[in-house]
């Protein structure tokens, strides 16, 4: 038990830009992972967790990637995620199963965009967190008021553990309030951290943060509340468990700050990792019995216990399909058979390696809170593995839905081939990666979380599966909704010698609430048997097969909650598929008398400039359709967000850049659904049955 005690799964989450990289190659060079740092962008090979050719060229994360390191004879997981919103499934697969969390922050941006995802996808796993602000060394640096945002927008209970001594160029270090030193950091890569008593300078603003801390932290420790109300010394000791417990019991994040860029605050921060973020000891996590109603159970992290252990990401490589995988409970060891929960068959594990990036060290086994890759083992992302007769299954990974879609086709029959198993690869690995077919063009269509997305997948295409592919306009998941409340009453006969088919529906199909959780919701109100109750489920699953197209423009219906009040059967030529036709064509016959809507994809952007470009970048938004939800200045930055359709947003990286001199960054995620404008509407509606007519 104390080697599980001993370790630690974290993740580096943040906004694009906010030093994760770089943060990551850090840690990896002061743990005598790597003997020579290198950076995101500029000269040499490039940072050892970007290791894919893309990530190097653009400078940006696109997979998330894993590896291991010691520190104080603590073992530390780690896994460094991407800042774009286009790879966000990356983030929630890797928080799904961490033990805890590092959120980056930006001295100058602070709270961002993307900020506010990574900050849900941690809530939504309940992670603890330690929250480093980073780029203490750029102008601008404003830490006080990157907590004060981490309070008011994220509504973090925020502890500063230190303060800063200068900022931006005059950066020198930071105040350790819980020892009350001065920590600076020597050498040519930082790496010699020096502590001495704290300057005069800065003695009374320490003496202030501190009691701030201490009483953040009594309302948490009885025992500390007295201490402090009767004037005795806190020692570090209780100070340290008192920050640990409540991190864990996530009623606090503290707060660090350096620059990993200028190598100053990184290993105050990993002591903090290993000081205050759970081992996996500490996080109970719940897998659901299926062997006992699906009861949910918790798993021991004991290394004798029959194995529990998840399937969380997935990569094909040449040799095989290579499996992320963290164990629960027992352990997973080469060679031996364990059950799929979700598939019900056992596969052999041939081969197990821990990764370091792209490089891999073959290992034995993997207990209880380690992260391995296993190699061959056929899975999806999400599956669980048992041992030893066990039926669990872990609560799956949160999947967003696409919101951006193009057409591709292959340049020859050779690319057919090449791209049917590039495409088959992508699906496979990535779950927000989706791919159909146009049963009208035949075309194939590739859906995605956005622009980015989805051009590095085409460009991976062509490079690693060398599959020259032609890419048309992309098209936008537009949706058709109901307006206003009807009554539907229909009747579906028909006679054809021998058995023939009668269903009779009556009810409403009502709007639903566009901030309502779910798309579609069924109620039976039927009574005295007026229908079979063995035919409700058919009359459901044909008012749902009626929402894939809807009749206005070919779209998917949302928004409808259709109640069944009423109906007749026949005693010989009722069935669940004349019930099932019966539902579809009532469905279709009043979705038109409610003066149906066609609504379009919202995204919130976020745009990053220097002011001075403020005035062009906001009337391109305008002329954009787009709403300006609010625009804040931090020093010579502006930020502005804003509602727009993504009709409007296609080509807007190119548009922006030459607005700006290529200063200004944007971030852009799915807001909503909204109605689109009338005459706008008509115009998709009849461009859309055009088509439709040209096709036929």
């Amino acid at each position: 038990m104390e080697k599980i005690r001993n370790i630690r799964n974290i993740g580096i989450s943040a906004h694009i830009d906010s030093g994760k990289t770089t943060l990551s190659e850090r840690i990896l060079y002061y743990a005598g992972r790597i003997h020579r740092m290198q950076e995101v962008r500029g000269e040499g090979t490039g940072a050892t967790m970007d290791f894919m050719e893309l990530e190097k060229e653009r400078g940006i994360t696109i997979t998330s990637a894993a590896t291991q390191v010691d520190w104080n004879d603590i073992c530390i997981n780690l896994i460094d995620t991407p800042g774009h919103v286009d790879f966000t499934v990356e983030v929630e697969r890797s928080l799904r199963v961490l033990d805890g969390a590092v959120m980056v922050l930006c001295s100058v941006g602070g709270v961002q965009s993307q900020s506010f995802t990574v900050d849900q996808q941690m809530k939504r796993y309940r992670v603890p967190r330690i929250a480093f602000i980073n780029k203490m060394d750029r102008t601008g640096a404003d830490p006080e008021r990157v907590c004060r945002d981490m309070r008011e927008k994220l509504g973090l209970n925020i502890v500063p553990l230190q303060i800063h001594m200068g900022e931006g160029d005059n950066f020198q270090g930071v105040i350790d309030l819980i020892t009350m030193e001065s920590v600076t950091f020597e050498g040519d890569n930082g790496e010699d951290v020096v502590r001495g008593p704290i300057f005069s300078d800065y003695t009374e603003v320490a003496q202030a943060a501190r009691s701030e801390m201490l009483e953040a932290l009594s309302m948490f420790n009885d025992e500390m509340m007295e201490m402090l109300l009767d004037d005795q010394p806190i020692s570090e000791r209780m100070i340290h468990d008192t920050v640990r417990e409540s991190t864990i019991n996530r009623d606090i994040v503290p707060l660090m700050m350096g620059t990993a860029f200028k190598n100053k605050g990184v290993q105050l921060l990993m002591d903090a990792v290993c000081e205050y973020l759970p081992s996996p000891l500490d996080r109970i996590a719940f897998a659901r019995d299926h062997d006992n109603e699906g009861a949910e159970t918790p798993l021991a992290s004991d290394p004798d216990a029959p194995a529990v252990a998840m399937a969380f990401k997935i990569t094909d490589e040449s040799f095989g399909q290579l499996t992320y995988t963290r164990v629960y409970q027992g352990r997973i060891e080469k060679g031996k058979h364990y059950r799929n929960a979700r598939t019900n068959r056992t596969q052999r594990v041939g081969r197990i390696v821990r990764m370091h990036a792209n490089d891999r060290e073959d290992v034995q086994d993997a207990g209880p809170g380690d992260i391995v890759a296993l190699v061959g083992v056929d899975c999806a992302s999400g599956d669980t593995f048992c041992g030893d007769k066990l039926n669990y299954s872990l609560e799956s990974i949160f999947v967003a839905d696409p919101v951006i879609s193009l057409s591709i086709s292959p340049k020859t029959s050779a690319d057919q081939d090449r791209m049917a198993k590039a495409l088959s690869r992508f699906m496979k690995e990535d779950p927000t990666f989706r791919v159909s077919s146009d049963p009208e063009t035949g075309q194939t269509v590739i859906a995605g979380m956005g622009e980015l997305h989805l051009d590095v997948y085409i460009e991976r295409m062509r490079r690693e599966f060398k599959a020259q592919v032609d890419v048309s306009q992309p098209n936008v998941s537009y949706r058709e909704a109901p307006t206003v409340e009807v009554e539907y009453n229909y009747k579906h006969k028909k006679q054809t010698g021998g058995s023939g088919q009668y269903g009779h529906v009556v009810g409403r199909m009502i709007p639903l609430p566009t901030d309502a959780e779910s798309t579609y919701e069924f109620e039976d109100n039927i009574v005295s048997g007026r229908i079979p109750t063995e035919y409700i489920p058919a009359v459901n699953k044909g008012f749902q097969q009626a929402m894939d197209k809807g009749p206005v423009a070919g779209y998917e219906i949302v928004g409808v909650k259709m109640c069944l009040d009423d109906g007749s059967q026949h005693a010989v030529d009722s069935s669940e598929m004349a019930f099932r036709i019966c539902a579809k064509d009532a469905f279709r016959e009043a979705f038109l008398k409610t003066k149906p809507c066609l609504l379009e994809p919202i995204m919130k952007v976020e745009i990053e400039m220097p002011t001075e470009y403020q005035g062009p970048v906001v009337g391109d938004l305008n002329s954009r359709r787009g709403m300006i939800m609010s625009t804040e200045n931090k020093g010579n930055i502006t930020v502005v967000q804003a509602d727009v359709p993504l009709s409007n947003m296609f080509g807007y990286a190119t548009v922006v850049r030459s607005l700006s001199k290529g200063m200004a960054t944007f971030t852009m995620e799915m807001a909503r659904y909204a109605p689109v404008p009338n005459k706008l509407a008509e115009e998709i509606i009849t461009r859309r049955r055009e088509e439709q007519a040209a096709k036929k």
